[in-house]
């Protein structure tokens, strides 16, 4: 036993971490983390619309003004503007429906959050911009980031029974 104590009638629940041989302390945890376990379900298809309705959005902007969206990735040096416009409102609006529905969640979500850090670096790189548009670019760039690491935590944790891959 890890030194867990006993709270009233129930029995500690201690899980130890064995530390490496001639190490001086030792890991404990005493409560397991049930408050929202009940929920996940429901969290996980929150975190899907949340994730998403940005790239649906704008994805749904850029298929409807497409030879507009081609134009403005020309005009910000975007390589190859008019590839670049078909896989923008790909990723954006299909693959946002997809991940949206819960559809193949865990790649989908990988293959958008590596999506998201590619535009992070092709379209928000505030370090080489005048500095009247550094601080609007570095936002963008580390929404992109943060974006990312949501996306990277739903490939993980998976879909949820709310969805068509049925967690």
């Amino acid at each position: 036993m890890c030194g867990a104590r006993r709270l009233g009638s129930q029995p500690a629940r201690a899980r130890c971490v064995v530390a490496p041989r001639g190490a001086r302390f030792r890991l404990q945890t005493t409560m397991k983390q049930t408050f929202l376990a009940p929920q996940k379900d429901l969290l996980l298809l929150l975190s899907r619309i949340l994730l998403v309705i940005l790239f649906v959005i704008f994805g749904w902007e850029k298929l409807l003004n497409f030879s507009g969206t081609a134009q403005f990735m020309a005009a910000e040096g975007t390589p190859l503007p008019s590839i670049a416009a078909v896989v923008a409102v790909a990723m954006e609006f299909f693959v946002g429906i997809a991940l949206l529905l819960g559809f193949c969640t865990r790649p989908i979500a990988l293959l958008l959050g590596l999506y998201t850090l590619g535009t992070a670096f092709i379209g928000h790189h505030y370090w080489s911009m005048p500095a009247a548009e550094q601080m609007n670019m570095m936002i963008h760039f580390y929404k992109n980031i943060a974006i990312t690491g949501g996306l990277l935590a739903l490939c993980a944790a998976g879909p949820g029974r709310y969805s068509l891959d049925r967690g």
